[in-house]
């Protein structure tokens, strides 16, 4: 009897990890990796991974807040601009002359306030949040121009501050932004997996009318993903900032396609409900890995958007097949 148990506990294992969305995605980086390794040798090198490690980790802090967000059925496209606004807010606080904690606050405080924005749009005026985030991309990028006038600001760089160590530094060998990314990617799996907040949102996103029934604060649970999204957002442009040593206006242009790319590939739902950190993670990481890889094997830049979009599809098309697979079963 025991021998017939532990065999169906083999099977339920396997069965549980064919199930699981992270093994196709974690499967795929692999394979990814090999390959590169084997026709782009430089690829393979520790400098490159410790490079690649420090480039994914700013499209993966962000990443965190954007799976929040479409946990529960939104999404924040605004979130490139927000960490440009941030990035350049702090770099010319800084520059004025204001202490780099305060400056760096103050900034975050800029970024909370568009999430709280873009949040208060969606749920107390009903706005579809595609309309307000693209309203609020749009606004930051603005002010980040305002701000610089589009020169670069680099007249604060102490370079004895502890402040550049945040994004260039080093701890044990590892960039400081890819122990950041770990941390908050471990914190924010707590929260959704652990938390009674985290089993909230996925409430929300898998049926908000229910949740609403159920007693759930359905605002004020969307307002604050919003919020979270945009402090991450505020928080990579702040260590981008300390990686530089200067700040533009084009800081974050575009990446909110990265950052919602990063959270497809990862296996999170555009309709919400479901997404994990794990996925996500794992999502900046291909992403990088692609793109890095991509340009070690001499592509033409013009191509790597091409490539990316096809992941993009490919990886919902796989996340549906499995969906349906497992439906007959």
């Amino acid at each position: 009897m025991s021998g017939a148990t532990e065999d169906q506990g083999r099977r339920s294992f396997v069965s549980r990890a064919l199930r699981s969305r992270e093994t196709g995605i974690i499967l795929a980086l692999i394979i990814m990796v090999i390959g590169l390794s084997v026709f782009a040798p430089d690829f393979a090198t520790p400098d490159n991974f410790l490079n690649d490690s420090r480039n994914f980790s700013f499209v993966g802090i962000v990443v965190l807040g954007q799976a929040m967000v479409m946990i529960t059925g939104g999404i924040d496209l605004s979130v490139g601009s927000v960490w440009g606004l941030s990035a350049v807010s702090s770099a010319a606080l800084m520059n004025a002359g204001m202490g780099t904690i305060p400056a760096c606050v103050l900034a975050l405080l800029i970024a909370a306030a568009f999430g709280l924005f873009n949040g208060l749009c969606v749920t107390k005026l009903r706005m579809p949040p595609f309309v307000p985030t693209l309203a609020t991309m749009s606004i930051a990028r603005a002010l980040a121009l305002v701000i610089t006038r589009g020169h670069s600001i680099d007249g604060f760089r102490p370079d004895d501050s502890p402040f550049f160590n945040l994004g260039g530094g080093a701890i044990f060998g590892l960039p400081n932004p890819f122990i950041i990314f770990v941390v908050l990617s471990v914190i924010a799996s707590l929260v959704l997996s652990r938390s009674v907040y985290g089993r909230q949102l996925y409430a929300v996103g898998g049926n908000e009318r229910a949740a609403r029934l159920t007693g759930l604060e359905v605002d004020r649970l969307k307002i604050s993903v919003y919020v979270i999204s945009a402090v991450l957002a505020g928080v990579a442009g702040i260590i981008e900032v300390s990686y530089l040593s200067s700040a533009i206006s084009n800081q974050g242009l575009g990446k909110e396609l990265s950052v919602i790319a990063a959270a497809v590939i990862g296996g999170t739902n555009l309709t919400g409900g479901e997404g994990t950190i794990l996925g996500v993670f794992i999502g900046a990481v291909i992403l990088e890995v692609l793109r890095n890889g991509l340009v070690l094997l001499g592509t033409d830049a013009y191509w790597q958007g091409v490539f990316v979009g096809s992941v993009i599809v490919l990886a919902v098309f796989i996340d549906q097949v499995r969906k349906g697979f497992w439906r007959t079963r």
